[in-house]
This record gives C-alpha cells, sequence and structure tokens, in this order.
C-alpha cells in the first residue's frame, strides 16, 4: 500500500512555497508593482526553478488576492479597483464598527488580542520590518476589532476582506512610508476603548469611522485610482 505514495516529495512543496514567498516578498517591497505581468519562463529562469513550480506558486498568489489570471493574457500583478475599495472598506465599517461597540461586552482574551495585536505592530513599527510583515500585523490589529464580537463567522467575514485589501494598503505604506502615523492612530483608537469612551463625537465608533473614511480616500488617491 505504500508504493501510492512514492511520488510525494516534500522538496518540490518547499520549493513552491519558497518561490510564492519570494513573489510575494517583491510584490510587497515594490519590486513588482501592480499590472506587472509575471511570465513564467522569464521567473523560471530568474529563480532557477522549474515552469511547473513557477506556476504553482503564481496559483497560490492568484489565490490570495495579490495576483490576476485572466484568459490568453496569463498572470499579473493584481491592481487594486476604486470601487472595491469603498466596498470594502463599507463592509469594515459594519464590520469593525460591530466589535468597538461590543467591547464592554466583549470576554477578556478578545479584548486582550485588541493589545497585543497592536503591540505587535508597534514593535515592527520600532524595528523597521519589512512592508509585508507591517501589512500583515497592521491587518491582524484590524481583524482583531471584529473578534470583539464573540462571533467567529465575521471574523472569517473580516479576514476575506483584509486579504481584498492587502495588496492596496501595502502599496500605499509604501508610498507614503506611513507605517508609524498608522501606529500612532491606532494606539489611540486602544486607549479609548480601554478607557471606556466608546459612543459620542470624541468616543471610539466615531474615531473608527473617521479613520476608515481617511484610509479610503487615502488609498485611492494614493495609488492613483478614479
Amino acid at each position: 500500500m505504500s508504493g501510492r505514495f512514492e511520488t510525494l516529495s516534500v522538496e518540490h512543496a518547499s520549493t513552491t512555497a519558497r518561490v510564492a514567498a519570494e513573489l510575494r516578498r517583491a510584490v510587497f517591497e515594490g519590486e513588482l508593482e501592480s499590472g506587472t505581468a509575471l511570465r513564467e519562463i522569464a521567473l523560471a529562469e530568474s529563480l532557477g526553478v522549474s515552469r511547473p513550480t513557477v506556476r504553482e506558486a503564481l496559483t497560490v498568489l492568484v489565490a490570495e488576492g495579490l495576483a490576476t489570471r485572466e484568459p490568453h493574457r496569463g498572470v499579473s500583478v493584481a491592481t487594486p479597483e476604486a470601487s472595491s475599495v469603498r466596498d470594502v472598506c463599507r463592509a469594515r465599517q459594519v464590520l469593525e464598527g460591530a466589535g468597538v461597540e461590543g467591547w464592554d461586552r466583549a470576554g477578556d482574551e478578545d479584548r486582550l488580542r485588541v493589545r497585543t495585536t497592536l503591540d505587535a505592530y508597534t514593535r515592527a513599527v520600532r524595528e523597521g520590518a519589512s512592508y509585508e510583515e507591517l501589512n500583515e500585523r497592521h491587518l491582524a490589529f484590524h481583524v482583531a476589532l471584529v473578534g470583539l464580537t464573540g462571533s467567529s463567522r465575521l471574523v472569517q467575514m473580516a479576514e476575506a476582506l483584509m486579504d481584498e485589501l492587502k495588496l492596496a494598503l501595502a502599496q500605499v505604506d509604501r508610498l507614503n512610508r506611513n507605517a508609524h502615523d498608522q501606529a500612532d492612530t491606532h494606539e489611540a483608537l486602544v486607549d479609548l476603548l480601554e478607557s471606556g469612551r466608546i459612543e459620542g463625537e470624541d468616543g471610539a465608533r466615531s474615531f473608527l469611522r473617521h479613520h476608515i473614511d481617511d484610509a479610503e480616500v487615502e488609498i485611492i488617491g494614493a495609488l492613483g485610482l478614479e
């Protein structure tokens, strides 16, 4: 019975993962900009791997929303659209807003996760982490806000939204180099939550609403979207 597993290869799988990781890094660091064609032959020669390995790695990036595959045109780095950015931000208002409004009812573990994800983000900023890591830490914080609802389904929805927004946010952070400002803004939001100031014009809910509105305008403006 063991013979059926003879074709399995851990080395092959890890090579695909390494190629995907390198391409992902290049996208977040701006070496591969939106719209850049990802040609299998050129990438295989550059990375010293086979075309099937590159093809599998590109499939991973497409699944993550970092690349798009079009018939007769191949794969290219994804280009965010203004309508999608606006729609994602509207959905974020609902999900993250529900989390903020549920702060007082949230469990200790969920509230602690908000603080720990923020601390991880600010630490990454201080240490000069890569844009890829900064992006991951940033988005983990926003997902933690949704976790305050206590709903695993809403958290899954938030994670899907963040995947859609991941490339756009990474490009804005890279272009504006504003990770420090973002960390300070998030710190102010958590301070409002932890002090119990949720409602009102100076409360956390209003702060979050303005924050997401500003993010929408910043993303669309920085990337020159219409």
